[in-house]
């Protein structure tokens, strides 16, 4: 069942993934180019975790992606650039001169001394460069491990470490609208530490002035032309060799090192792709999302590339030079995909209808969204805007550890349904529990969202700590991976996201724990202590709101907080509201009461709930005093 392309269809996948789920995987994985095939499609356990697919199999990622199209699609355009700046030229790369400059870094990589196994840190702008690097890695199997540009230099920092990184590639600096990001400062300063890195690779982008230590650091232009070459082999990988490290936010202050294999990653990406958005040879794609996220991984770089699509691939913002500049894509290029996140819709949303005069969008055949449920309002904005009322909408749930999409409508296929996540795809077994880890099996119901067989793209890992991983995914709810999320089920079976139930905040669709916000925030001298929630936001989905415990005046308070939040972590981890508290309402073990915290940021001063347990009640009527609404 690889390709589903009716209802009919998609009831039978399904039930064929739960009668047979080894089998249903098996002749998907079948459209795929192995160099040895499997012994045994699936061994797992969720207790103690561990996951194999497709186990004996040999193969390569790159093969895959750009191999094997060459002998029908050699001419064919894979990546479409459009600059930050418009007045640039758009640059257009085929398939076969994708693969010529994707062998001609694998091989600069492999004579500068990596080698398979090492970890390659990229921190990169949205140009064809950062995708040429990260196929690089796969092609000689080395380990990428993209760093969001947005991320400031300690979180640079912590990645490196946690990864043990030997190379960096990095380019001197980046616009993102009118914004310069000075991503080689950023790279020196995480560098100050003792790390592993050995050697930092720097492409020539905004051609600012940037420091070059000796020995260390090097300009990739020189070393390209020296290791120029039009093909190198590809590696030959284990099915479940490591692909990717990505970092997620968790509920402890350290992010997690995400880790997904080679040969499950890439069967599911490619599969869920070409049937949620019902790709079509000839169809062209456009992906908002920043490789620096799993959405940029999986659906703006590896799955297009394995259907051997047309994608474009975009360096600046929506909104510059002008709220017009997605749509002017969409015209120029007439994108039949569009895939983005809630949080930009509403953004758009905002500048009203003058941006979209004259702007034909008739090319468009399907509209997907991703990171958090898009709200009734803005689905009906995207639907009927930019959609023209007859473009389907998948809102798509899915996270960085299940690599792939979980729970959506198929375009044209299923039934889209406003603030509705719908069914799981064929393969995907969800279930709703309630707090005693019980499976509700009657409709409607409302519980906590896990899932219960895995699919092949779910990690492997969570880097150098593997017990890490079974206490955040797997210790919850027994024989159960737990996502995190809690969610409603309607009669129909159809599945609404209700949003996080552990201490990590979506904010514009990007997780950031708790843990890691107040430990920034509490680096500052005059803060005593603090605690972060998360509040309903128009435009973002989910604000952040500090509690902090100073005898310092907000005024001054607040912006040093906000510095000090863009150093440690980066913007996207400003604080929306800091409100400065004599104290936080704690129970007499000394744990705060979130729950109270998150109804007070919420607006909500009567319903509390129990207060039974605080140590002191007062504290909640100083809060409320001074609650920013």
């Amino acid at each position: 069942m690889w390709e589903i392309t009716s209802a009919d269809l998609r009831e039978q996948a399904y039930q064929n993934s739960l009668d047979n789920p080894e089998a249903f995987w098996a002749n998907i994985a079948e459209q795929f180019t192995w160099q040895k095939p499997w012994n045994k499609v699936l061994s797992y356990s969720f207790s103690p975790y561990h996951l194999t697919w497709f186990e004996g199999a040999k193969l390569n990622m790159t093969e895959n992606c750009l191999d094997r199209h060459l002998p029908k699609h050699k001419d064919k355009v894979a990546i479409i650039f459009e600059p930050n700046n418009p007045k640039e030229k758009t640059k257009k790369i085929t398939y076969e001169k994708l693969l010529q400059e994707v062998c001609t870094w694998a091989n600069m990589l492999v004579q500068e001394g990596v080698k398979k196994g090492d970890r390659v840190c990229i921190y990169m702008p949205m140009i064809p460069e950062a995708v040429y690097a990260m196929l690089a890695c796969a092609r000689i199997g080395a380990i990428h491990s993209v760093i969001f540009g947005g991320f400031a230099a300690q979180s640079i920092q912590d990645r490196l470490l946690d990864a043990t990184c030997t190379f960096v590639i990095t380019a001197d600096g980046a616009y993102r609208g009118d914004k310069f990001i000075p991503l080689k400062e950023n790279i020196d300063q995480a560098l100050q530490a003792k790390t592993s890195v050995q050697k930092v690779i720097v492409c020539q982008h905004s051609h600012s002035e940037v420091f070059m230590q000796k020995d260390r650091d090097f300009y990739a232009e020189p070393l390209l032309e020296k290791y120029r070459t039009d093909f190198i082999p590809a590696s030959s990988m284990d099915a479940e060799d490591a692909l990717f490290i990505l970092y997620t936010s968790g509920s402890t202050g350290k992010p997690k090192g995400v880790v997904h294999s080679t040969a499950g990653y890439m069967v599911y990406t490619a599969y869920s792709f070409k049937n949620v958005f019902q790709y079509q040879d000839g169809d062209v794609y456009f992906c908002t999302a920043d490789i620096g996220w799993i959405t940029g991984h999986s659906y703006n770089v590896y799955a297009p590339l394995l259907l051997g699509a047309t994608l474009v691939l975009f360096e600046g913002t929506p909104t510059y030079p002008n709220p017009s500049r997605w749509w002017d894509i969409v015209e120029k290029h007439k994108v039949n995909i569009f895939y983005t996140a809630p949080t930009a819709i509403r953004s758009l949303m905002a500048f009203g209808d003058e941006p979209l005069k004259g702007k034909d969008l008739s090319s468009l055949k399907v509209l997907g969204c991703v990171g958090e449920p898009l709200n009734q309002e803005a689905w009906h904005w995207y639907f009927e805007k930019i959609g023209a009322s007859k473009c389907p909408i998948v809102d798509t749930w899915w996270q960085t550890e299940t690599g792939g999409i979980l729970i959506s409508a198929m375009a044209h296929i299923s039934p889209c349904i406003p603030t509705y996540a719908t069914k799981p795809l064929p393969g995907v077994q969800m279930v709703l529990v309630d707090e005693h880890g019980e499976v509700l099996h009657t409709n409607p119901a409302s519980g906590y969202l896990c899932l219960a067989f895995p699919v092949p793209s779910l990690l492997r890992t969570t880097y150098n700590d593997h017990a890490r991983c079974e206490q955040s995914y797997f210790k919850t709810y027994p024989n159960l991976y737990f996502t995190g999320d809690g969610a409603q089920r309607d009669e129909a079976g159809n599945y609404r996201i209700t949003g996080r139930v552990d201490d990590v905040l979506n904010v514009s669709g990007h997780r950031i724990g708790t843990a890691e916000l107040e430990d920034a925030i509490n680096l500052h001298p005059k803060v005593l202590e603090s605690a972060v929630v998360g509040f309903a936001h128009p435009i973002k989905g989910e604000g952040i709101y500090a509690f902090v415990i100073s005898h310092e005046d907000i005024k001054t308070l607040g912006a040093e907080i906000h510095a000090l939040v863009q150093k440690q972590i980066g913007a996207i981890a400003k604080p929306d509201k800091i409100q400065v508290v004599t104290g936080l309402p704690r129970t007499r073990s000394g744990k705060i009461m979130r729950r109270i915290l998150r109804k007070l940021a919420q607006g909500e001063t009567e319903h509390l709930g129990d207060t039974s347990t605080l140590v002191d009640a007062s504290v909640i009527d100083a809060i409320k005093e001074g609650l920013l609404m």
